[in-house]
Order: C-alpha cells, then structure tokens, then sequence
C-alpha cells in the first residue's frame, strides 16, 4: 500500500509540475510576443498554405495548439478571420504542437535541464530588470517544471515494473487489433479533455513505454486518442458564444475525429514507419532512476514523437484540398441566427484566453457603445425639436438602448477586470486600462441621452414647453456637439489612424466657451413679465449643462486614445 501511494503521489505531482510548466512555458511566451503574436495570425492568411504555415510557428511559439485554438476562436467570432482562414491555421497548430513532443523525446537527462532552467529562470525574473527580461525567465522557469515532471513521472512510474499486480494493469493494454486500438485512443480522448493537454498525455505514454509497462504500439495507439481529447478546450471557449465560435471549435473537433477515424486503419502502417525510421527504438539500457537501476527503453521516445508529427501532418493532408467544402459543411451543421451580434460572452471569463484577444473581444463591445450613442443622440435631439409628440419611438429607445450600455459596461469591466488579473506585458496592461476608461466615458454619454429625455418629460409634467427662442438655442447646442462626437467616434475603432489632439482640444475649448455663452443667455431669459419662466429656463440650463458633459466625456475618449500626451497622435485603444 506504501509503494501504491509513492506511485501515486509521484506521478500526480509530477503531472501537476509538468501541466504548470506549460501554463507558465505558454503564458510567457504570450508575454513576450506582445501583440505581435495577434497581428501576425490576423494577418498571415492570406492563402490557405499561409495560413498552414502560420498555425505551426504560432503553436511552436506558444507552445500550446489550445491557446492558438482559443484566440483563433475569437477571431471568427469577431470576424478578424473566416472561418476557412482560421481552420488553415488550426491544420497549422496541430503539426506544429508535436515540438513539445520532440523536445522531451530528446531530454537528455530532465531533472538536469529541469533544476538548470529553475536556477537560470530564477536569475532572470527575480534578479534581472527589465519586462522581457521578466517575461522570458518566466518561460525558461515553465521549461524547468516540465522537464521535472517529466523526471517525476518517469520516476513514480519506475516502481510499478517490479509489482507484479500493478504492471498487470498495463500489460494488459493491448493493440493487437482494432477494437483494442479503439479502446486504447478513447481512454486517451477521455484523460486529454480532463487535462487539457495533449502534450500531458503522450508524456505519460513516453514514460510508461520507457519503463516497458505499455507496448510501443499502445504508445501510438494513445496518439489517436489525445488528438481528439485535446479539442475540448477550444468548446469550453465556444461556450455560450455566438455561432461563429461554436463553428470554429467544431471544425476542430470534427477534423481531428474524422481524421483520427481514417488514419486508424493504416495504424499497422505508423507503428512499423517510426520503427524503421529509428532502427534502436526498442534498445534496453540500464538508467538510474531514484538511486536505482531501472531497465528502460531510452530511444523509444523518438518514433513516439515522429509518428506523432506524421499523424499530424497526414491528418493536415486529408482535409487541406476540401478547407472550404469541409467549413461549408460545418456553417450548415451550425447556423447563424440573423442579426446576431458578437458578445464577449463568445470567450468565457474562466477560458484560456489570450489577454491580447480579450482587448480586441472589448474593443468590438466598444464600437457597438460608440455607435449606440450616435443614435441616442439622434434621438434626443427628436425629443428636444418636439418630433416625439406623435412617435414615442424615439423615447423607447434611448430607455431600452441606455439601459442595454450599463449592462455593457459591466461586461466589459467584469471581462477586463479578470484578464488584468493575469500577468501581462505592459502595453497590453496600458491597453486594456484604455479600454475600461473608453467604456466609461461611452456609458457616461448614454445617461446624458437619458437625462435630456427625464429632464424633457418632466417639464411636460409640469405644463411646461421649451420655446421656440430656447429651442433654436438647444438644438444648435445639440448640433455642435454631436458633430465634435461624430469626428471623435471612428477614432476609436481606428487604431492605425492618426489624429491632431490639439487642434481636438481647441475645438472642445471653443465649444465650451460657446455652452456657456448660450448658458448665459438662458439665464437672462428669466424675467418678470414671465413668471414661470424659471422653472422652464432650469430645466433647459439642465439640457445644456447634460451637452456639456457630453462635450467633456468625448474630449477625455480624445486624449485616452492619445494616451494624454497631444500632437499629431494614433489611435489606440
């Protein structure tokens, strides 16, 4: 029982070591690619070998086909890819995902590399200056805690060859014929979407089959299974997304399935190419494991990883010719509600989501915010010319459209508030700050819309009307100001775009000047022979002081763009 709970423990933390390692190994690289990493999956699609091709580097860079599935789940869902370029990309990232199979096939000793990553990780992050610098060690410390559970698993798994009852287990694992083969692949299916690593379950594989526990072709057999397994993440991204999501997650999955189907049956064919491929995969050395000496298969790692990279890349083969006819089927197995609109709700706050992604999931929030307004205030200026006597349309909206941006701005804040939470670099860090202060200022402006409408109806209730003298003045006011908005709104989806904040801030100051020009003029508007004149003239000093601050809010969205500083800038939110 001693030795069971040894066996155990050891290979569980081990596994625990190793899946850390790879959050840690994939959240640095992410860090250190910046934007970078985004822009150039964004844009390398052009051609479906292009997009192929930018799968396995991005993958290799990460380190990780589950990240690369989930930012490629919110590009569909943003529409920044279609979802023929995005499934180019995913071919790409399931070749390129088997690096991490190579890398520990060729481990030469992994407790070695992994206590030298840990010691030259430790260095950078914690005694060296500088955000790369930081963001790197942290790789380098992922890299160290997936050698070392890899050396913990080999470990804890050593014991279980001289128990008699517990090899049992294993060597009962056989691939002797299909349905074997079938039963071996769905086991793996079943442990990689618990895990969500298929990298972790074909290093369980390497070690067992380096201990002689499992047979080589059980090893491959495994492969089938965690293809397959290794899609879950990108449906628990896809959760409760918009139909675009859910498309891409199951073109993942229903490509990894179908090709895991087909290529089952020249299984015999993969087992015998990786065995001629490394003529000694099946040579027995004598290695210490523990203090010990353990019988162990040392070059079985690399057929392992070789057909592994076959298996990707024939699977890639089947469906590159049909990328369109394959997506054609997949967009009728899941249609598109009309009038859908993309919601952050398409990237889960608890999925694996690349911070870099969730700014851009915000951002589309954002332009919905932004246009929003620009009908709000096409509406309040209906109320304020009297259209909305006959129309109570107008009013409608702007109660239902206001209170639709609260909740917006909630999401949005809820959304970014959990990915700050996460290590970042500091211009994704600065970005996603913008973006809170963006939604702010875009929320603020729809309670204005909604206080002119209040502001309106109450002097109505009080038998009240806006002259015709103030009417002119309000709608000028109106006017004015929702043309300095007009020319601020598309800043805000335009990041490439340039803009002189100055002469932004000069035109906001000559407005200003000009509110509380008309601000004076109401007041004198107040007089004897007009006795009820003040409880008008208050409620209109109310309309125009809701533009000022429409005014002031547009000019902050300005300078946040800008990043506070002035002169001919860019957009960047």
């Amino acid at each position: 029982m001693k030795e069971f709970f040894y066996v155990v423990l050891t290979v569980l933390g081990g596994l625990g070591a190793f899946l850390l390692g790879m959050k840690h190994l994939s959240e640095g690289l992410q860090a250190a690619a910046g934007g970078g990493l985004r822009k150039f999956m964004a844009q390398a699609t052009s051609h479906r070998i292009v997009g192929v091709g930018s799968g396995v580097v991005s993958t290799m860079i990460v380190q990780s086909s589950s990240i690369i599935t989930v930012m490629l789940v919110g590009f569909v869902s943003t529409a920044l890819m279609t979802l023929p370029q995005a499934f180019a990309v995913l071919i790409g990232a399931n070749i390129g995902t088997t690096a991490t199979v190579w890398i520990i096939a060729y481990a030469p000793d992994p407790q070695m590399l992994g206590l030298v990553a840990l010691g030259l990780g430790g260095v950078m992050y914690f005694f060296l200056r500088g955000e790369r610098v930081h963001h790197l060690g942290l790789t380098v410390i992922g890299l160290g805690l997936v050698f070392l559970g890899l050396y913990f698993m080999a470990k804890g798994v050593a014991p279980i060859k001289a128990n008699p009852d517990f090899s049992a287990v294993f060597t009962r694992m056989s691939a002797d014929s299909m349905l074997g083969v079938a039963a071996i692949a769905l086991a793996s299916m079943v442990l990689t979407a618990v895990i969500q690593s298929s990298a972790a379950t074909v290093a369980i594989a390497m070690a067992l089959a380096q201990q002689g526990l499992i047979a080589y072709e059980v090893a491959i057999a495994a492969l089938f299974g965690a293809n397959v397994g290794t899609t879950a993440t990108g449906w628990i991204a896809a959760i409760g997304g918009n139909a675009a999501a859910k498309r891409t997650a199951l073109a993942h999955t229903l490509s990894n399935l179908l090709g895991s189907a087909v290529l089952i049956w020249f299984f015999p064919l993969f087992v015998k190419t990786g065995q001629a491929l490394f003529p000694n995969w099946n040579a027995a050395e004598t290695i210490q494991v523990g203090g010990r000496d353990v019988q162990a298969f040392v070059h079985i790692m690399a057929p392992i990883a070789v057909t592994d990279t076959l298996f990707a890349i024939c699977r890639g083969i089947i469906f590159f010719p049909f990328v369109r006819q394959f997506c054609r089927l997949v967009e009728r197995l899941v249609r598109q509600p009309e009038n859908e609109k993309p919601h952050l709700s398409t990237l889960k706050i608890g999925a694996k989501i690349s911070p870099v992604l969730a700014c851009d999931q915000a951002l589309l929030e954002i332009d919905f915010m932004k246009q929003s307004n620009l009908e709000l205030l096409d509406c309040a200026r209906k109320v304020l010319s009297g259209a909305t006597e006959n129309d109570k349309g107008p009013e409608r909206h702007i109660v239902h459209r206001e209170d639709i941006l609260d909740n917006v701005q909630r999401e949005v804040t809820e959304f970014l508030g959990s990915m700050m939470s996460k290590r970042l670099s500091w211009d994704v860090a600065e970005r996603a700050r913008r973006l809170l202060r963006l939604t702010d200022e875009l929320e603020s402006v729809s309670d204005e819309c909604a206080t002119v409408l209040k502001v309106v109806k109450r002097l109505h209730r009080q038998r009240e009307r806006i002259s015709d003298v103030s009417a002119a003045v309000l709608l000028d006011v109106h006017d004015r100001v929702t043309a300095f908005a007009a020319d601020i709104t598309p800043l805000i989806r335009s990041p490439r775009a340039p803009f002189d904040l100055e002469a932004l801030q000069r035109r906001s100051s000559e407005l200003h000047e000009f509110i509380r020009e008309c601000r004076r003029g109401q007041l004198g508007r107040i007089g004897p022979e007009d006795p009820g004149s003040s409880i008008r003239v208050l409620g209109e000093l109310d309309i125009i002081n809701a533009y000022e601050r429409i005014r002031a809010y547009y000019l902050n969205c300005a300078e946040t763009l800008a990043g506070g500083k002035s002169g001919a800038l860019k957009a960047a939110p």
